[in-house]
């Protein structure tokens, strides 16, 4: 007979090995066959890049998001896929860029007024529907900003449970530039409350925690999604009276307020015994609005630079995230649909495109995780604005950047790189290319009209939406 040389032996062993290994699931799908976790994502509205401590701020004091940061991960390129509210907020739900449904801004202005036509298509499929599909409770508490007439609300998009302000917090009386209702607060489809000065703009922060704290605690035998999109740190801002004393910035107070209200999330997350089964995420939904910091980066709120799109996130998840870890790999809002489908069970949508890709990997720090995606796109009014592929960065204006060496976006290197260029430019054109192929319909209203009326105008009058009506003009002032 004759036997294996032991070099043989050895190189079989090998094989063996390594079959055994690339055969072996990845701790994500290992941790998905086992369990459902629950999910909850805070989503801040105008934070900046540089607005909390773990990403740099020497003026606001966020102990409960510094504790979140060293117990989990910081994503340091961690982008939202438009720089305004209602587009940002389309694309975190869908997992899709805004312009694939339809809804780059809205019918009339860059984002969604009181009463519009439009809204988040019925037939679109939300992250909450995903995950409803597979037993999850879901609630929605806070701004949601993408529809106000009964069809686009959060309860038709697959929350059980919805509490907020339908829209920005800045579309109310106070804002005299049109001629705006009070602000509502819904449970539900139903109006319960109205927002009707600056103390009561006050409230919201912690009107939303509470409510949100308290669904927790009622499904805590889960899986339960949590999304707690608040108003803070929009204007116009008042926060809390005890954040506001010692002479604070009503911005400090704010953002101060607002690592409050993860604090409290978090330590009901402990109580009900479900921190090791729970992933928390932490993120802003465009750039920083005024008197709010971008940190090192280029932009604000409303601009295709990185300051628009690049958010201070953070993930939770005790136990599985390495506490004090940080990815700088390129990961998006969009993502989140995609990834919590994976770790939950549930199916992504087969039949439509979907721009997310499944993070769950960088998210658990499993070794040598790269970023699925190999381009990102920019927004800026609507309109398509740039796009970054690895370091490098083209808006469709022809400026260039690395931003692994220029991060704060200063020196345009196109007339160096034209190779980059032109491979750049194509992503941007077959983008382009895909949208036009592959887009779906924004949702239309039939009879638009706002939640409640404008106050002293009687009957349908009173419902008129709001873009139909003409601006308030300024008064001129008498010599």
């Amino acid at each position: 007979m004759n036997y294996p040389t032991f070099a043989t032996r050895l190189s079989f062993a090998v094989f063996l090995a390594l079959t055994t290994i690339a055969a072996r699931p990845s701790f994500a799908e290992t941790l998905s066959a086992k369990s459902k976790p629950n999910f909850v994502v805070i989503f801040i509205d105008d934070m900046g890049y540089g607005d909390i401590e773990p990403f740099g701020s020497k003026l606001n004091k966020t102990p409960n998001l510094a504790r979140m940061a060293d117990e989990g991960m910081k994503l340091t390129s961690f982008y939202v896929a438009s720089p305004v509210c209602t587009p940002s907020r389309a694309a975190l739900m869908t997992g899709c860029y805004p312009q694939r449904v339809g809804l780059a801004k809205g019918p009339g202005h860059i984002v969604l007024f009181p009463g519009d036509a439009h809204g988040l298509h019925p037939d679109e499929i939300t992250i909450a529907e995903t995950l409803k599909s597979v037993g999850y409770a879901t609630g929605c508490f806070g701004k949601w900003h993408l529809g106000d007439q009964p069809q686009f609300l959060p309860t038709e998009q697959g929350f059980d449970v919805y509490y907020g302000i339908p829209y920005s917090n800045d579309m109310w009386r106070g804002l005299k530039r049109w001629q705006f209702p009070d602000l509502p607060i819904m449970s539900g489809t139903k109006v319960v409350d109205l927002v009707k000065d600056m103390d009561a703009q006050a409230t919201l922060c912690r009107r939303f925690t509470e409510q949100a704290t308290a669904f927790i605690r009622q499904h805590k035998d889960g899986p339960f999604f949590v999304y707690v999109p608040h108003a803070f740190v929009h204007g116009p801002r008042r926060a809390s009276p005890r954040f506001m004393a010692d002479g604070k910035s009503v911005e400090q107070a704010q953002v101060e307020e607002v690592d409050w209200s993860v604090g409290e999330i978090l330590k009901t997350i402990r109580e009900a015994g479900v921190a090791e089964n729970t992933l928390v995420l932490f993120t802003s939904d465009n750039g920083p609005a005024g008197g709010l910091s971008a940190g090192p980066l280029r932009g604000r709120k409303g601009s295709g630079y990185e300051g628009g799109h690049r958010e201070p996130t953070l993930a939770w998840w005790p136990g599985v995230i390495p506490a004090g870890s940080v990815c700088d790999e390129l990961a998006t809002a969009m993502d989140l649909l995609p990834t919590f489908a994976k770790l939950s069970g549930a199916a992504v949508p087969g039949d439509r495109v979907i721009d997310g890709k499944d993070i769950a990997a960088l998210l658990l720090a499993e070794p040598n995780a790269k970023s699925p995606h190999d381009r990102f796109f920019y927004q800026q009014g609507g309109m398509l604005r740039a796009v970054r592929s690895g370091p490098w960065k083209l808006f469709v204006s022809g400026e260039l950047y690395n931003l692994d060496a220029d991060l704060a976006e200063k020196t345009n290197v196109a007339a160096d790189r034209p190779d980059v260029v032109a491979t750049l430019r194509k992503l941007l054109d077959d983008f382009k290319t895909d949208l036009a192929a592959n887009s779906r319909k924004v949702g239309v209203a039939k009879n638009a009209r706002t939640l409640v009326p404008r106050p002293g105008v009687d009957g349908e009058e009173g419902y008129r939406p709001t873009l139909s009506l003409p601006p308030v003009k300024k008064a001129t002032k008498t010599p």
